[in-house]
């Protein structure tokens, strides 16, 4: 199996498919095996690997796999400068290819916390729309590691195949601006947008005009969720403000405005004391649970499609600019019968409108909570 990273960029293809197969044969041989790109600058944002002693089998590619010598966290220009100038140094890449059988027994061997947790979580999983979730509750009572950290630098079997293939490693908003096409002043601009004086800059708006005068070298990225803006000198810090998030318990780095269920999605579009305005989209032939509420009630109003609305065994149909309200504590279902997307507004009212105020009598999807 291989392990990538959904966020890096691969310019050369088939040097990359000439790494894997070289790994492949290196991971049947019992390795587990990671990519080491090599430098092409003394970068200090990636982690570093010296190699070992040549692995002596043979492989279809004219590469060569290592034994891990060491690995050495992300250094400061002066070391990064050494490392290239001895030689036999990769950028650790955090790609990864190995049998998931030999994964598992390093994990067990090295990690049995980890291995016993998610032995749990695999053994309580659900399955939603195709998908297989793994035990909440086991799996968030896993001890959090990397593979880095668990295995590959305690392994006596760690491998690399250093290589060359064009890697990226997209892991900030700097890193996007790089590799990004540029205007005449560098900048790399999405979306409505307004820069005057402005040099070298990653501009991102999705839902309203951005505007930035007299400013170089900054990441601007505006969302539906949070409007973040800061140096891009800075972009390695972001893992801080999330951090600050966290422990002030606040939610924005968690939740999203427009949240996916089996049966569509909602968008929260306005809330105050007492109330909460959602945008509601059902997908045809789709439908909610049969619920219920404790402390609030609900109003919808049809913007487009047809809905067939229970509320305590009475079945109603509504169409565009219709609307129906569902008083606290009664059983109700949403669904929708017809052959194009339904879009509807919700006005909850009540002394408590958490998403988790729902008793549910019915899914269709075997979801319980």
């Amino acid at each position: 199996m291989i392990v990538l990273p959904a966020d890096h960029v691969i310019d050369d293809q088939v040097a990359f498919a000439q790494a894997v197969e070289t790994a492949k044969v290196a991971a049947q041989e019992g390795y587990l095996v990671t990519f080491g790109v090599v430098p092409s600058a003394p970068e200090t944002g990636y982690g570093y690997i010296k190699a070992g002693a040549a692995l002596s089998f043979a492989t279809p590619i004219a590469l060569t796999a290592y034994q891990v010598q060491s690995f050495f966290e992300k250094p400061n220009r002066e070391t990064a400068a050494a490392y290239l100038q001895e030689g036999g140094y990769t950028w650790n890449s955090g790609m990864f290819v190995f049998t998931a059988g030999n994964y598992l027994q390093e994990l067990q061997r090295h990690r049995p916390d980890i291995f016993d947790a998610v032995q749990k979580a695999w053994q309580e999983k659900t399955t939603d729309l195709g998908f297989i979730l793994p035990g909440k509750e086991a799996f968030a009572a896993s001890p959090s590691d990397s593979i880095d950290y668990a295995i590959m630098q305690v392994t006596d079997r760690a491998a690399v195949v250093p290589a060359q293939f064009g890697w990226s490693d997209v892991g900030s908003w700097d890193s996007l601006w790089q590799i990004a096409p540029k205007d005449g002043n560098g900048n790399v601009t999405s979306g409505d947008t307004l820069v005057f004086d402005t040099q070298k800059s990653y501009i991102r708006a999705e839902n309203r005009l951005v505007a930035v005068i007299g400013l170089d070298d900054i990441i601007v990225v505006e969302t539906a969720d949070a409007v973040l803006v800061m140096h891009k000198s800075k972009a390695q810090h972001l893992k801080t403000a999330l951090q600050q998030l966290e422990s002030n318990q606040r939610k924005e780095h968690l939740e999203h405005l427009r949240v996916h269920r089996p049966w569509g999605w909602y968008e929260g579009i306005d809330k105050g004391e007492r109330f909460r305005v959602k945008r509601i989209m059902v997908k045809p032939g789709e439908r909610l649970s049969l619920q219920m509420h404790h402390h609030r009630a609900e109003h919808w109003v049809v913007v487009s499609g047809t809905a067939k609305v229970t509320v305590e065994n009475q079945e109603t149909l509504f169409t565009e600019n219709q609307s129906t309200y569902i008083p606290l504590g009664k059983s109700h279902r949403l669904e929708n019968p017809g052959k194009i997307p339904l879009h509807l507004i919700e006005v909850q009212s009540g002394t408590y409108l958490g998403e988790d105020d729902i008793v549910r009598f019915e899914d269709s999807y075997g979801r319980t909570i």
